[in-house]
């Protein structure tokens, strides 16, 4: 169960932390272009859906935002369950980074979110590094 104290040493913890906040103000820019460059009415479509409007849009990525936040107060308490919405913004970070590379390939020019899109994706894979050295720490200490 993933209830309970992260066992990790408080500076681990912080550095970690530290990490997912400037992912987090990447991934704020990373929207804003999305917003401003019509993402929500261009993405659905390549998927066979309604384009979505902005009010959802803005809603939907606030919500995770706020999620997000919540995990970093809950990451530096030490809190393991915690970990969840951190693992899933390093997977969605990563993804980012290569899927607006890919749509823009497919529009065959600029598709909206592929100029902040590489730096999300690099923070991603930093994050999902040092999460897996949290995690293997962790479990090989206390396990």
């Amino acid at each position: 169960m993933m209830r309970g104290p992260l066992r990790a040493d408080g500076d681990a913890r912080a550095r970690l932390a530290r990490l997912f906040l400037v992912g987090l103000a990447a991934q704020s820019l990373h929207f804003t272009e999305e917003f401003l460059t019509g993402f929500p009415a261009r993405f659905p479509p390549l998927l066979d859906l309604d384009p979505r409007s902005p009010y959802f849009f803005v809603a939907f990525n606030l919500f995770w935002l706020a999620v997000w936040i919540l995990s970093a107060i809950g990451l530096e308490r030490g809190d393991l369950i915690a970990l969840v919405p951190v693992w899933f913004f390093a997977i969605t970070s990563i993804a980012n980074g290569i899927g607006h590379p890919l749509l823009s390939v497919v529009a065959r020019g600029y598709f909206p979110g592929l100029i902040t899109s590489p730096v999300v994706g690099v923070i991603g894979l930093v994050l999902w590094r040092r999460l897996l050295e949290l995690t293997r720490a962790t479990s090989t200490r206390h396990g």
